[in-house]
């Protein structure tokens, strides 16, 4: 009778505590209660790559290679401004770049066909006619504004475009591409083009108008195209055309102030070996941990 009193009041076993995302307060145990085991699953730095200098520097060649792609465009601006390249001057660099800009997309696509070539000639065609028949608003646009306050607001759209833009690909994608482009890109191409429309509303005559719209626009949006489509086709042919590009563009920069000069030079300077040096710096101090309580990830497209 003694036994069976005092096994009576013995309390039942306390369950085993089990890892479950969704089963509710287990009895016996706290919300936020962890076993010994909890850690087990920890892991330290398992995503963090490990980067080497050199490739990091040539990774940084496509930032100097546009930034040297804008220097180009606001010197075209300022010489057209000061009246040292007339309308006929700019429209043969028109010509020229666009030709030379439609070579390089056909030669380094994968497939060539007709289809192809018509879809890029009529969308050529429709964008030039568009620009000459815009030509005569973009002129008187911005009349009632001072040139001070025209300069000022170019090169804050200018800062921005620089900003937001998408280094690693070309906002203006080649015909199939399904992947859309991001907000700061859009944002980007449309800073640059008001930049360009301020720019184009200060010269005297149409055809002034529709030569540097139709220059600015052609490098702002096609430029990164060709760019893109050069790097995907060979690196070491985007890496001779961004230094030829870079040597070129300090040379004319050169020719127009030396102050400038140096401003661009050690710009391109701190983007190749101080920015490179000190992202690999900064790497040795990242600390990541991961763990069974992270979010689950998916491991393949949606789109696919």
């Amino acid at each position: 009778m003694a036994l069976g009193l005092g096994g009576s009041n013995s309390s039942p076993p306390r369950p085993k505590w089990r890892k479950v995302a969704y089963g509710g307060m287990q009895l016996g145990y706290d919300d936020n209660h962890t076993d010994e085991t909890f850690l087990e699953g920890m892991v330290m730095n398992a995503s963090v790559v490990k980067r080497d200098m050199l490739k990091v520097m040539l990774d940084s060649v496509s930032i100097s290679e546009y930034l040297c792609i804008v220097a180009l465009v606001v010197l075209v601006w300022t010489y057209t401004l000061s009246s040292s390249l007339d309308e006929n001057s700019l429209l043969l660099i028109d010509l020229s770049l666009l030709v030379s800009g439609f070579l390089i997309l056909l030669f380094t696509q994968e497939m060539l066909s007709l289809t192809l070539l018509l879809h890029y000639a009529l969308n050529i065609s429709f964008f030039i006619t568009g620009l000459y028949v815009l030509a005569p608003i973009y002129q008187t646009l911005t009349r009632s504004i001072s040139s001070d306050s025209i300069w000022a607001v170019t090169v804050s759209l200018l800062i921005l475009h620089l900003f937001l833009h998408d280094y690693s690909e070309s906002t203006v994608k080649a015909p199939g591409v399904l992947k859309n482009p991001a907000l700061t890109s859009c944002i980007s191409v449309n800073a640059s083009v008001v930049a360009s429309v301020f720019i184009a509303s200060r010269l005297p005559s149409r055809l002034h108008v529709f030569a540097i719209m139709l220059f600015s626009l052609q490098v702002f949006l096609f430029a990164p195209l060709v760019t893109y489509c050069i790097k995907k086709y060979s690196f070491c042919l985007h890496l001779c055309f961004s230094i030829s590009l870079m040597v070129l563009t300090l040379s004319f920069v050169y020719t127009l102030h030396r102050f400038l000069f140096v401003l661009l030079l050690s710009l391109l300077v701190f983007v190749n070996l101080v920015c490179p040096y000190w992202l690999i710096r900064i790497q040795e101090y990242k600390f990541e941990i991961n763990g069974p309580w992270d979010e689950a990830k998916l491991c393949f497209d949606i789109t696919d």
